[in-house]
């Protein structure tokens, strides 16, 4: 009886492991976009090793009622990276692939989420 209940044990814990949510990543590579400065002329950032999985709002354009969004996104990390039109990846989106192109002007964002590719 002991036997199988320390079997049982075993596979709980197995079972509860798996489950768990995995540990923050980085994606590799960068994200970059534009964005209109205070000055009125067009400003470009980079940001390096974004989080995986994470809601990330670009303080530049965070507040839709001071600021224009950003514009023409470069995903050239590898990962999936989906653009908002809203602050916290809500509004309109569009999906990027990984070392994809970069966009025109005309794609407008104010928040990115990032995704490891599936297989």
């Amino acid at each position: 009886m002991r036997r199988r209940s320390a079997v049982a044990a075993s596979l709980a814990a197995f079972a509860l492991a798996l489950t768990l949510p995995a540990s923050a990543q980085a994606a590799t590579g960068d994200f970059s976009y534009k964005f209109v400065g205070l000055n009125g002329k067009a400003q470009s950032v980079t940001l390096h090793a974004l989080p995986s999985r994470q809601r990330v709002t670009l303080p530049e354009v965070a507040d839709p009622s001071s600021s224009e969004p950003a514009f023409a996104p470069h995903n050239d990390t590898d990962e999936w990276a989906m653009v908002f039109t809203g602050p916290d990846c809500e509004g309109d989106s569009w999906t990027l692939r990984p070392h994809g192109r970069p966009t025109t002007d005309n794609l407008k964002l104010r928040s990115v989420f990032l995704t490891p590719p599936q297989f």
